[in-house]
């Protein structure tokens, strides 16, 4: 009888034994779950819907304009003097002393030789000397038809010169054509820049940009735009920080924002960057960009 009550007492401490290892495994099992279920909610970056500047642009090529040229051709036995090339004149300086006069100078430019040796347009007797105004670049361009409602004299260009990569130069619509083309098909139009710093030359190939149909509308970043389909959303972040999935329909693209036409309202806030490490209804920890 005693033995047997001795086996019994091992098994039950045997079974109190393993029962308090699994309730022990247990309870750190479900502590450690606990701890790190309450993960902090993720840093996103978070910018509010404001208005931005919106223009569409047309695109063309160019040749630079001087506003003024003329040339002078001369006989080289009547030269006095030397001339001195590529140098800025004044209007009224004396540009060439000849045997027979001189040549003064119709208004300021730079003067400059057609050609740099002597060919089929200067014979070795004589030699054609330009004086040109570049203050003002003007160049013509050929748009096509469907863009005739839309241009009008004024608009802003903005232009480029290979000369130049990495500069931009800004100037308008000087005028528009009254008349299509019915060969091509395309309006004339001359824009003009204003040639400050006299970096644009005559006879340079421009790139130019025709920015029209300007408006001021709310936008949002692209980052901050998630596409599904045909359709358009962003993360709306909520009072609680808790973020909402909201469709919008947007319009222009320009410099990094996309035009809001609806879907939210100014002083929104939303997800700018980082949409792929959340989802609707989290909680995030809002980082806020204004820029």
């Amino acid at each position: 009888m005693k033995r047997s009550t001795k086996v019994t007492s091992i098994i039950i401490i045997f079974f109190l034994i393993i029962a308090s290892v699994i309730i022990a495994r247990t309870m750190i099992g479900m502590h450690f779950e606990k701890k790190f279920s309450k993960r902090p909610p993720p840093g996103l970056i978070v910018t509010t819907v404001k208005n931005h500047n919106f223009s569409q642009k047309l695109e063309s090529f160019g040749t630079a304009l001087p506003s003024k040229t003329k040339s002078f051709r001369l006989k080289k036995s009547d030269l006095l003097t030397p001339i001195k090339f590529n140098q800025k004149v004044k209007k009224g300086d004396i540009i060439a002393n000849l045997k027979t006069g001189n040549i003064v100078a119709p208004f300021d430019g730079v003067l400059g030789k057609r050609g740099l040796s002597d060919d089929v347009l200067v014979s070795e007797s004589s030699i054609i000397l330009t004086l040109d105004d570049s203050s003002i670049i003007f160049s013509d361009l050929k748009i096509p038809e469907t863009y005739a409602a839309v241009i009008k004299k004024s608009l802003p260009i903005e232009a480029t010169f290979s000369g130049y990569e990495n500069k931009n130069y800004i100037g308008e619509v000087d005028s528009v054509s009254s008349r299509i083309n019915a060969e091509t098909r395309s309006l004339l139009v001359r824009i003009k820049i204003t040639n400050n710093s006299s970096e644009l030359i005559p006879g340079a190939l421009l790139e130019v940009a025709i920015r029209y149909n300007e408006k001021n509308s709310l936008g949002v970043p692209d980052t901050a735009v998630l596409l599904e389909g045909n359709k358009k959303y962003v993360y709306k972040v909520l009072e609680n920080n808790t973020i909402e999935k909201i469709e919008i329909e947007t319009g222009i693209r320009n410099k990094g924002n996309l035009e809001v036409v609806s879907g939210l309202q100014k002083n929104d806030k939303i997800v700018a960057e980082g949409l792929g490490k959340t989802n609707p209804g989290e909680k995030i920890k809002p980082i806020i960009n204004e820029n």
